[in-house]
């Protein structure tokens, strides 16, 4: 049955999910609709709050659709951030192995077990959810997760995506919903007008590509921005002896002023314009180019660069 943990590492929280309101398990799992979704809300009192970001899908085919571009199939442990309601969670539960659903907001991750028991059959044993914010997990319960698939709070998207790929390594594909100019953002190539820190980023861990838009007229209620269909699947970090931790810093510095040349960009990096135009050089990048034209190969080349001279200057 679907359970409720208050997060991974806590006390468990499980408990029996509610029966279904006919008495017995439907036979194929119902997803939500408009009505459905309302009557759940009033039942709950609910007020969506934009500091959450809760703007709840309320079209069945706009879910199934989610669910069929992410690529997860019959074998896959699925990750989902900000279930809410419930709406995509059901969609997941029609094809997935599990569900582990990460929810922030007490009231609706005590909620969602219910809604499952009632909706989702003989699947609702597939589904866990956990109490707990998403930024701040190191972790999901059960077995290693292979995909992420949420329609992730707006103001948070990127930074959840990034922390999820980072704690979750056995991730390998999934899709997000996120504002429409965050998707061209984190699916930008090098050179173009949105390419920055988060596609970098993003391309750190994956490929990354956009998947479609999403109108405002399924969600309740309806947001102020348009949203957009990030896909992505997983591929191995570039072949680099500098960190993560190193290439993401050199990442911020080449974009913190867009207009700066990297060799200026860099320089308190380096730890003058000069050592930062020794260690572009060293990389191979002209020194004069600009953040925005360097991929994620070009980015760990040059981290790889400043890391070699910190190493020649260290005592």
């Amino acid at each position: 049955m679907a359970g409720l943990r208050r997060s991974p590492g806590a006390a468990h929280l499980s408990h029996p999910a509610a029966a279904s309101v006919s008495g017995m398990a439907p036979p194929e799992v119902k997803l939500l609709g408009a009505a459905d979704v309302r009557r759940i809300a009033a039942e709950l009192d609910l007020r969506p709050t934009k500091q959450r970001g809760q703007n709840f899908v309320i079209d069945a085919n706009t879910v199934r659709r989610i669910v069929r571009e992410s690529g997860v199939g019959p074998d896959d442990v699925v990750v989902e951030v900000g279930p809410g309601l419930g709406s995509l969670t059901l969609a997941l539960l029609e094809v997935a192995a599990r569900v582990v659903a990460i929810e922030v907001d007490r009231l609706l991750a005590e909620r969602l077990p219910q809604t499952v028991a009632e909706l989702a059959g003989d699947r609702a044993g597939r589904c866990e959810v956990v109490l707990a914010d998403a930024l701040r997990v190191d972790g999901v319960p059960g077995p290693p997760p292979t995909a992420l698939v949420a329609n992730l709070p707006y103001n948070v998207s990127v930074p959840v995506l990034l922390h999820l790929f980072t704690v979750l390594p056995s991730l390998r594909r999934g899709l997000v919903m996120v504002q429409s100019e965050v998707a061209d953002r984190l699916a930008a190539p090098p050179g173009s007008r949105t390419y920055g820190v988060p596609s970098v980023k993003a391309a750190w861990f994956a490929d990354v590509r956009r998947a479609g838009t999403v109108g405002r007229n399924v969600f309740w209620p309806a947001p102020n921005v348009d949203s957009g269909l990030v896909a992505w699947t997983h591929r191995e970090p570039p072949e680099t002896t500098a960190t993560r931790e190193q290439v993401f810093a050199v990442v911020d510095a080449a974009f913190a002023q867009r207009r700066k040349v990297l060799r200026g960009a860099l320089a308190g990096l380096a730890g003058s314009s000069a050592a930062a135009e020794a260690a572009l050089r060293a990389a191979g990048v002209e020194p004069t180019a600009r953040g925005e034209v360097l991929d994620v190969v070009d980015f760990a080349r040059v981290a790889e660069a400043l890391a070699g001279q910190a190493e020649q200057v260290a005592p």
